[in-house]
């Protein structure tokens, strides 16, 4: 039973993260919601955790136990960012950062450059740019990795075997 769970952690620790950056990812381009600072942070834990999960797969058992388990804590930092977040979006409490904007694209002249930071569009992060039944973006990954990295943890096998 325990490499049955051990496939099942590894397989989650990869899926969940990697889907939930597809997901702020395909928001972003196809969308066109923009990330602000603190989605940004929200996205590298799970960064960190799709590569902490791929190399669960080649490594032996033993350290993919502990690289699964960093993938899982990673999941849950994004989460709990995540929270952080939706709170400054529902103005519970008040965030650490300015607005911040994006631009596409770099590169060409000075003039250039300026041109395109006076189009690029504000992105704030104390007012979520879209909501499903009054939850923000940052609140469903709260409410996806914190669980998700919860049964990640038990289902990693215990002990040596």
């Amino acid at each position: 039973m325990g490499p049955d769970r051990f496939a099942h952690a590894r397989a989650l620790a990869l899926i969940v993260p990697a889907a939930l950056l597809a997901g702020a990812y395909g928001f972003q381009y196809l969308g066109h919601l923009y990330p602000c600072e603190m989605c940004w942070w929200q996205r590298y834990p799970h960064f960190a955790a799709v590569v902490l999960a791929l190399a669960a797969f080649v490594v032996p058992t033993r350290a993919g136990r502990l690289l699964v388990a960093c993938a899982a804590l990673a999941i849950f930092v994004s989460g709990a960012i995540g929270v952080y977040h939706a709170g400054v979006e529902y103005h519970w409490w008040e965030g650490i950062t300015a607005c911040s904007s994006t631009m596409a694209g770099h590169g060409g002249s000075v003039d250039d450059m300026l041109a395109r930071i006076m189009k690029a569009p504000v992105v704030r992060c104390d007012v979520p740019q879209w909501t499903l039944f009054g939850i923000s973006l940052a609140g469903f990954n709260a409410l996806i990795s914190i669980p998700a990295a919860l049964v990640i943890f038990a289902l990693l096998p215990k002990g040596q075997r």
